[in-house]
């Protein structure tokens, strides 16, 4: 225990980059170097994660743990991951909440902002190239987000782009009409509830998104946006996207965003349940799914379902990325920045991390000079 402690705290303060980093440093700490599982049993972690809504990385953390030291192995090897990240994570957003108007940390927000699209927009070039296989799932996606622009509910477009998806391969793609009745009308959105997070609330809404976004960290974004943006009024466009880019240049999970989200909307106890929230989900399903997965990954029904899923979740994050491009980019330098950043990491593939921090050396230096 001791053992799987310190090497998921130091992995937890090192792991920079993103959810594709963190499994390459897994497979080499604990396939490679510890000799813990071989590359095929890595692998089958790896395929697990994938079917399950919830930070991959983290999942495959938990599920090391647990193949290692069983129920206290996944609850060390999950928080200990989690912790360095939500520490970190907190501590900047005190700071941002009582120093975030100062000139030089608002010029670094304000050159980060902008690279963070472009980080969110290689992302779905990355995650297109996977998940659109066929002219039928690009139709999908379209509609997706469609659906989602016009009010429908992020969860709604994951579940109906998942059953849509497991009708297509059973009786063929439908025609066009078909198509766009099969769809939801939008929802009305509730009224907002006020200023003030219920702490309560707070932790309901961060729960339901760590137990349905699949895909990646960046597709919390839509969710996030449309309950505490559109819905709440909790948070402005501007701050999510300060969270976002918090939870991309600091290590561990990306979905350490919550941990940001919660402190800037109610205090360190916002920060502790939104923190809570979006991971339980995590450690519940990893816990109950090792014997359910090869019936999944064996299952036609199962694997087209996901399939729709996943293009569902794409097309959120398309969405969130205009809406939230359009808050960030607001000048010729930012706009400038934003595609010297796509430049950087679609041709040079430059660390989205190094990308971050020259963002917000950039945007600092830029600020200075007016």
């Amino acid at each position: 225990m001791r053992e799987l402690a310190l090497v998921f705290l130091r992995l937890g303060t090192t792991a920079f980059g993103g959810p594709a980093v963190h499994i390459a440093m897994m497979e080499d700490e604990f396939v490679r170097r510890r000799a813990w599982l071989t590359r095929e049993q890595f692998l089958d972690l790896v395929g697990a994660a994938g079917l399950l809504p919830g930070p991959t990385s983290t999942e495959i953390a938990i599920y090391i743990g647990y193949r290692r030291a069983g129920w206290r192995g996944l609850l060390m090897a999950g928080l200990c991951f989690i912790l360095p990240a939500a520490v970190i994570v907190t501590a900047i957003a005190w700071a941002y909440v009582r120093f975030g108007r100062l000139p030089a940390v608002g010029g670094a927000l304000y050159g980060i902002k902008a690279v963070i699209i472009a980080v969110v927009g290689q992302a779905l070039v990355a995650f297109g190239r996977t998940a659109i296989r066929s002219k039928w799932l690009l139709v999908l996606g379209v509609g997706a987000a469609l659906a989602n622009f016009l009010g429908v509910s992020p969860v709604v477009v994951l579940v109906a782009s998942g059953i849509t998806n497991s009708l297509v391969r059973r009786v063929g793609p439908p025609s066009g009409a078909t198509a766009f009745l099969a769809w939801p009308t939008p929802l009305a959105a509730p009224a907002a509830s006020g200023a003030a997070a219920p702490l309560a609330k707070l932790f309901l809404v961060f729960l339901k998104v760590g137990a349905v976004v699949f895909g990646s960290g960046y597709v919390l974004l839509a969710f996030l946006r449309a309950d505490l943006v559109e819905r709440t009024h909790w948070l402005t466009a501007s701050q999510l996207i300060d969270a976002v880019a918090v939870g991309q240049f600091t290590p561990g999970p990306v979905f350490t965003t919550a941990t940001f989200v919660g402190y800037v909307v109610a205090g360190l106890p916002g920060a502790l349940v939104a923190t809570i929230g979006i991971f339980l989900p995590s450690f519940v399903l990893v816990a109950v799914s090792g014997p359910f997965i090869p019936r999944l990954r064996g299952s036609p029904g199962a694997s087209a379902f996901l399939d729709g899923v996943n293009v569902g979740s794409l097309a959120l994050m398309a969405v969130v990325a205009m809406q939230l491009g359009r808050a960030a980019i607001v000048d010729v330098p930012t706009a400038l920045l934003a595609v010297a950043g796509a430049i950087a990491l679609l041709r040079w593939r430059v660390n989205s991390t190094w990308l971050v921090l020259c963002g917000a050396v950039l945007g600092a230096v830029v600020q200075w000079g007016r």
